[in-house]
Formats: structure tokens, C-alpha cells, sequence
């Protein structure tokens, strides 16, 4: 089959691999329809994170169940099913208690190989979402949006619901790229009467504010917090960072109004941090690697399936599968805000 390898900093490739196969009683052999870059390939592909040559890559896609393992039930062959990237078991302590992102069932290795034609899912019978119908019974919008499942809109979901953003509140959403955007989806889904997205870019500005953002900020640094705390008179109720970086980590927890909660999903790119600034004004610090599975079977299906959400409209650039290297360009040069990248026909 064919499959997108990662070659050095800068550099794919689609190459023939060996078709993925049963190899627990747990997993699931899924045909893929659609797959996509998310930002956080970026910090490998820029050269800042490690990662080895010639290894798969991606980590959401949605397809077509082809093959299960014998304790594989609820799941089955022909079903079309959202692949999440936390691979849940369902029944761990983690699990149960609404963290899929961190089951403690995972099999390393195993969140990789989604921008291929064929993927081996793992903890398939709990972790897939399978969508009512198949690929054929949708539109090309409501694919896209469904593909958003997989792991963007769940992150920015899991964002707010850290943050715990409730009906009524002020939310600053640090970040607009497809994470961020998802947050201010997510914030408004919650309820917020307010969302001030932090944004330099035109075109996200405008979909930020299509997604439900009330307020705009390009500033950054200390002029960035000057600006929300004026629009806020003293800051919001919750803050989503959906960046990693060390700016916006420390803007966002100085955006905050005293006793609130900063919901973290950007990846950490620094492992210190100076919590005087928590301490000091109450500011609650949450989040993590996001329950994929829990929200997407609680909240988000249902929001999609019924036209509440339409989290697709991030994908602003689509590419095929031999094209992997393009797709990854319009990220890295940021002319494209997510690139969606199509594998095989519905």
C-alpha cells in the first residue's frame, strides 16, 4: 500500500509499505478515505522535535472498517468510523474517568501511520466512533467536518471543557490555527457570551469570527495582555491555550481574571514554567492530550451530524495522497490553515 513517510526535516514522501494486518484480538484494519496535517506534525517536520527517518506518519484520518479481531463486537467490517489518535480501551481508570487521551491501555506506537491507504487501529471495539450510514451517504462539507473528529475539534473541545467554560462567561482563545479555531467553536458550544480570539492573520481572523468570536486581537506580549484586560475590565473567566509555546503560555495565564481557569492543549515546546504568576492570582492551570473518543461519542458527532458545528471549514487547502509534501508546505508557509489530504475515493 502506499503511505506518507517522514525522510528528514523538510522532506516526505509516499512510499510503498507493507499493508497493516491483525495483530491483537483487539484491533481493527481500517480502509482510509481521509486524512489530514496537523500542526503539531509541524514541530518534527520544522526539525524542532525529534523524530526518526522513514518512519509513518499522521495520526487522524476517517475510513472504512476492513478487517476486526475476534473481541472486536461492537465494531464491524463495513462500518464507517472516525480513527481518534488516543486509541482508548474503555475500561482503564483513565477512561472511566472521561481521559481516553491518557489510557493507560495504549500500545506505544501505535498514534502513527494515518496518512496511509490502510491503518492498524488499536483498542478498535470502545475507541473507533462509528457514524451512522457510510462515506457516500455524506457531503464532501460534512466528510470534512467529521475528519475534524479525529483529533482538531476534540483538542479545541477539550480546551474549553478544561477551562471549564460555561454559558454566559468571557473566553480568550490564544492561537488561530486549526486547534485555536476549534477552541472558539468549542467556547461558543459551551455557551460563552464573549470570545476574544488572539489572531494576526486576516483570513483567520475571518473565520474566527464566522466560528463565533466576538473580539479580535493581533497584539502580542505585554500589549496583548494591556488590550484584554481593557476589554475585559480585568480579564476573562477562562483561556484557551492552543499554541505551546512559552509566549503564549505566560499571555495566557495573565489574561485571566483572578480564580480563572486556563484550559492548555498547544503541545509544550519548553518544560520549565514560572507558576509565581498562578499562585498570585488564582489562576487555575488544566489540560492535556484530549479525550478524542469521550467527546466525540458525548457531544461532538451529535453537534456535527446536526449542522451545530461545522469545524470542516478549517481545511482551507486539500491535496491527495502523492501530494503529501505539498500538503505539508501550505502548513509549514502558512498559506493553508489545515491541509486535508485525500486517500481514496467514498
Amino acid at each position: 500500500m502506499k503511505a506518507a513517510v517522514f525522510i528528514e526535516p523538510g522532506k516526505m514522501a509516499v512510499q510503498e509499505v507493507e499493508k497493516p494486518k491483525i495483530e491483537k484480538a483487539t484491533d481493527a484494519v481500517i480502509r482510509i478515505v481521509r486524512a489530514c496535517v496537523c500542526g503539531s506534525d509541524l514541530w518534527w517536520y520544522r526539525g524542532i522535535a525529534k523524530r526518526d527517518p522513514n518512519s509513518l506518519v499522521g495520526h487522524e484520518a476517517i475510513g472504512v472498517v476492513e478487517e476486526v479481531g475476534a473481541e472486536v463486537t461492537d465494531i464491524k467490517v463495513g462500518d464507517f468510523v472516525i480513527a481518534p489518535f488516543t486509541h482508548g480501551c474503555g475500561h482503564c481508570a483513565a477512561c472511566l474517568a472521561g481521559f481516553d487521551g491518557d489510557c493507560m491501555n495504549q500500545e506505544a506506537g501505535g498514534n502513527s501511520g494515518y496518512q496511509g491507504e490502510y491503518l492498524r487501529f488499536v483498542n478498535a471495539n470502545w475507541a473507533l466512533v462509528k457514524v451512522p450510514g457510510d462515506p457516500k451517504s455524506y457531503s464532501d462539507a460534512m466528510l470534512n467536518s467529521l475528519l475534524t473528529l479525529a483529533d482538531v475539534m476534540a483538542t479545541g473541545y477539550h480546551a474549553a471543557a478544561s477551562a471549564e467554560v460555561k454559558k454566559g462567561d468571557t473566553v480568550v482563545v490564544m492561537g488561530d490555527g486549526a486547534v485555536g479555531l476549534c477552541g472558539v467553536i468549542a467556547a461558543k458550544l459551551r455557551g460563552a457570551k464573549r470570545i476574544i480570539a488572539m489572531s494576526r492573520h486576516e483570513d483567520r481572523q475571518k473565520l474566527a469570527r464566522e466560528f463565533g468570536a466576538t473580539d479580535i486581537v493581533p497584539e502580542r506580549g505585554a500589549e496583548a495582555v494591556e488590550k484584554v484586560m481593557k476589554l475585559t475590565d480585568g480579564g476573562a473567566d477562562a483561556v484557551l491555550e492552543c499554541v505551546g509555546t512559552e509566549q503564549s503560555v505566560a499571555t495566557a495565564v495573565k489574561v485571566g481574571r483572578p480564580g480563572a481557569i486556563v484550559g492548555r492543549v498547544g503541545v509544550p515546546q519548553k518544560a520549565e514554567m514560572n507558576t509565581n504568576d498562578l499562585f498570585w492570582r488564582n489562576i487555575g492551570l488544566r489540560g492535556g492530550i484530549a479525550s478524542v473518543t469521550t467527546y466525540d461519542k458525548n457531544v461532538l458527532l451529535d453537534a456535527v451530524l446536526s449542522g451545530k458545528i461545522n469545524p470542516g471549514k478549517v481545511f482551507t487547502k486539500r491535496f491527495d495522497l502523492d501530494h503529501i509534501q505539498d500538503a505539508y508546505e501550505a502548513m509549514d508557509q502558512r498559506t493553508a490553515i489545515k491541509s486535508l489530504v485525500t486517500v481514496s475515493e467514498v
